[in-house]
C-alpha cells in the first residue's frame, strides 16, 4: 500500500544529458535545476537522454500514506517532531542504471505549498538506514561539500544539494511545556508487522507528521520512545493499516498527558480508499 502511494506522488521527466542546464517545473510548481553537463555514469559523463524521478510530499495525509513522517533526529541522537516546507525525492538514470551528478542541484519551493515564509526553515537530508522509518539529518557539511542549504526569497525556498535521494526543508516543532513519552496500543492481531501509530499536532497545519516508531511485542504497545511529546499537546494519534486492499484507519483526538497509553479498537476504524484516508487526516486541524 505504501508502495502504491510513493508511485501515485512519482512525476517522472525525460531530459537531455550533456547539453547544458536542465530546468523542470513539479505538478505542484516547484522549479528543479541541475546541470546536464555534470551527470555521470559509474564515473564518466553522460550524454544523450536520461529519466528523472520527482516526489514532492506537502500534507500529513500523503506523508502518512507513503510512510515519510517528519521525525529529525537531534544532536543527542534522540528523534523529535519537524514542521516542513516540503519533503522531495530526486533521482535520474540513463538506461535504468544510476547516475551521479558533480555540482548542486536545485529547487525553487513555492513557500505557500505549506505556511507563509519561515525564516527558521533549514535543510534536512533523508536516513534510509531503518528502511521502515524514515529519518532526517542535517548533513554535517555545508554546500561546498553537497552538504545542502536553504534561501529564503519573498515567498520561496532556494534549496540546494548535491546528491540524489530524500530532501526536507524543515525546522523542529517549538514547545517549552515538559515533555513526556506516550504509548500506543492497537487491535488485537496487529503489531509492528502489519500497522503503524502517527501523530498529528493541532493548530499546526498539514506539513507535520510525527511517527511511533518502535514496538514492545511484551507488552504489544507502540511507543514514540524519545519522550519528546509535550505534556498538554492538543493532537490526533492515528492508526494505520491495510484490509482487502484498502485503508484501514482510526484517527483519535487527546491532550496528552505524562506517560499516557492510548487504545485503538477496531470499532474506532474506517475502512477507505488512498484518496479517503488522505483526505480524512487532513481534515484533521
Amino acid at each position: 500500500m505504501r508502495t502504491e502511494a510513493l508511485q501515485n506522488q512519482t512525476q517522472t521527466f525525460t531530459a537531455t544529458a550533456g547539453s547544458g542546464t536542465i530546468n523542470l517545473t513539479s505538478a505542484h510548481g516547484v522549479q528543479i535545476s541541475l546541470n546536464g553537463n555534470d551527470l555521470t555514469k559509474n564515473g564518466n559523463p553522460v550524454t544523450g537522454a536520461i529519466d528523472i524521478k520527482f516526489i514532492e510530499l506537502f500534507d500529513k495525509g500523503t506523508m502518512l500514506a507513503t510512510n515519510k513522517p517528519t521525525m529529525g533526529v537531534m544532536p543527542n541522537g534522540d528523534k523529535s517532531i519537524l514542521i516542513s516546507g516540503g519533503e522531495f525525492y530526486i533521482n535520474a538514470t540513463q538506461g535504468g542504471q544510476q547516475l551521479g551528478i558533480n555540482s548542486m542541484i536545485q529547487l525553487q519551493v513555492p513557500a505557500n505549498l505549506t505556511d507563509p515564509l519561515d525564516a527558521g526553515m533549514a535543510f534536512w537530508a533523508g536516513d534510509n538506514t531503518d528502511p521502515d522509518n524514515l529519518a532526517w539529518v542535517k548533513p554535517a557539511a555545508g554546500p561546498a561539500d553537497h552538504g545542502g542549504a536553504v534561501g529564503f526569497n519573498q515567498s520561496s525556498y532556494t534549496v540546494t544539494f548535491g546528491n540524489f535521494g530524500w530532501t526536507n526543508i524543515d525546522r523542529f516543532y517549538n514547545d517549552p511545556r515538559p515533555k513526556t513519552q506516550i504509548l500506543a496500543t492497537v487491535p488485537s492481531g496487529y503489531d509492528n508487522t502489519n500497522s503503524s501509530i502517527y501523530l498529528s499536532v493541532d493548530g499546526e497545519g498539514q506539513n507535520q507528521l510525527a511517527k511511533f516508531d518502535t514496538y514492545n511485542p511484551a507488552t504489544q504497545q507502540f511507543s514514540e520512545h524519545y519522550g519528546q511529546i509535550p505534556i498538554g499537546l492538543q493532537c490526533h494519534i492515528i492508526f494505520a493499516t491495510e484490509s482487502n486492499g484498502q485503508w484501514r484507519y482510526g484517527i483519535k483526538a487527546v491532550t496528552t498527558t505524562a506517560n499516557a497509553v492510548y487504545a485503538f479498537t477496531l470499532a474506532e476504524t474506517n475502512l477507505g480508499t488512498e484518496a479517503q484516508m488522505i483526505a480524512a487526516i487532513n481534515a484533521i486541524q
